[in-house]
């Protein structure tokens, strides 16, 4: 009787052994492919899972059926043709075990990511009373993922899809929700959003330690981290692009900031197989001491990473905040226009729709007179400065010596001097922990600071 007790065992450990689950394995799905989740539409769509080796897998969705056999690993992939926007739908999934997953949307999926200014809540931004009690929309579909760092990429997060409302958004993203509700209004189909972001993280952690090696100034930074928690889970959900705020935990290392933020981004693009998907962010806002003189600034350096990002980046757009800054908080609670200014881009780059999508941007210098005379793109039907004439300008002479400086508009340019530079040959604008500018343009967005020199900055790589 002890030797059959003793078979038995064995032979149960030999078929945990070979799928890590039991000896018959029900068809399964990661967490976010499931009730309430919404899929891309106008593109192919993966379904993925897992099952027993060699177990016949079918999906119906829209008409569509697809099939797949799991691998000897236990997994399996289907992609669905291109799906038409609207719902709700039920998909079934079909293999030794039945799926029924209900309440099933098409439409546009977003990532958002980043630090704790994309992680704080609904609940802890602006007028949150107003704006939780008003915000209930069964099309707009939200998903979190719960924080984890793993050592390598994991396959699956917890967490599940909810409808937008009072009882799912004040714990959400204030950015993410805001974008998503700007979105919803102007495209007018179902919006899913997939929020994962931790606080007080370098972008480094975002990225896989593949692509930190391939730079030999970033193969010392620690990635294996957030990246193989909470973003290779994902992949490869067809998504239409990606929402990004973080920054402030890389300021101390501005100019590597330069390589590592166009890496990360190309990183995740490769690892997604979408091609260019549209990449959006926000340029971290003021916060610090307002300072009355020029002087050098990490957190200008780290704004100039970002501005040199979306300029040498393809299909990339930066949200600039300077309005909306906080001297002694560097979580700003006014996260209604950062949304906003994000589904501005997103309308334009991923949706091809007209209408300005950014503030004036810095395009070049000539000096006239003793003065020094910038041009801007995106002027958005004209420059305007609020409040009276320009401000946050200094100016500098061959000595690299930056003053205060006076400026004035003159049709689609700014003419920026200082009586203490009689020949300039540098400008810069916003160069601070907290910018004070005040130049817009006419449809409505502030100018990014920036700077007109390659001086030497003052942040290490490392």
């Amino acid at each position: 009787m002890h030797k059959w007790i003793g078979y038995v065992v064995v032979a149960c450990a030999v078929g945990v052994g070979l799928h890590g689950r039991g000896v018959s394995a029900a068809v399964k799905t990661p967490a976010f492919i499931s009730d309430g989740m919404v899929l891309q539409r106008g593109m192919k769509v993966p379904v993925w899972g897992t099952a027993d080796p060699g177990e016949r897998v079918t999906v119906h969705f829209q008409g569509q059926k697809a099939q797949a056999t799991a691998g000897q690993d236990g997994t399996w992939t289907v992609r669905l043709h291109e799906l038409k926007a609207g719902g709700p739908f039920e998909m079934t999934i079909q293999g030794r075990n039945k799926l029924h997953l209900r309440n099933v949307l098409v439409g546009e999926v977003w990532v958002c990511s980043g630090q704790s200014n994309m992680e704080m809540a609904v609940a802890g931004s602006a007028n949150a009373p107003e704006v939780i009690a008003r915000s209930g929309d069964p099309m707009l579909h939200l998903f979190t993922v719960p924080h984890a760092s793993t050592p390598s990429p994991a396959r699956d997060v917890k967490g599940s899809w909810g409808e937008c409302g009072p009882k799912t958004v004040p714990g959400f993203s204030a950015v993410a929700y805001f974008f998503g509700r700007d979105l919803r209004k102007a495209l007018g189909v179902p919006v899913g959003l997939i929020h994962t972001s931790v606080g007080g993280t370098p972008a480094e952690q975002w990225t896989s330690a593949s692509a930190l090696k391939a730079h030999p100034e970033l193969r010392g930074l620690p990635g294996s981290g957030l990246y193989n928690g909470m973003i290779a889970p994902l992949i490869p959900y067809a998504i239409r692009g990606v929402i990004w705020y973080q920054g402030e935990s890389n300021a101390g290392r501005a100019v590597q900031y330069q390589t590592l933020f166009p890496a990360m981004i190309k990183d995740w693009r490769a690892r997604w197989g979408e091609g260019d998907f549209p990449f959006l962010f926000v340029q971290i806002a003021p916060w610090q001491k307002i300072r009355k003189e020029p002087g050098d600034s990490a957190w200008a350096e780290l704004r100039e990473a970002q501005r040199l990002t979306s300029l040498e980046v393809p299909n990339t757009a930066m949200a600039v905040i300077t309005d909306v800054g906080d001297e002694i908080d560097i979580h700003p609670k006014q996260k209604s226009p950062v949304g906003g200014r994000l589904a501005l881009a997103a309308r334009a780059l991923a949706y091809g729709q007209k209408g300005e999508y950014s503030g004036p941007v810095y395009a070049g210098m000539k000096v006239e007179g003793g003065k020094a005379v910038l041009s801007f793109r995106h002027q958005g039907g004209g420059l305007v400065a609020r409040g009276g004439r320009p401000e946050g300008f200094t100016v500098a002479g061959a000595d690299h010596r930056f003053v205060n400086a006076k400026a004035e508009i003159h049709g689609d340019k700014v003419a920026v001097w200082s009586p203490h530079v009689k020949h300039p040959v540098a400008v810069r604008f916003g160069w601070a922990d907290y910018p004070v500018v005040n130049l817009w343009n006419k449809a409505g967005l502030p100018a990014s600071p920036f700077r007109t020199d390659d001086f030497p900055l003052t942040t290490r790589g490392k």
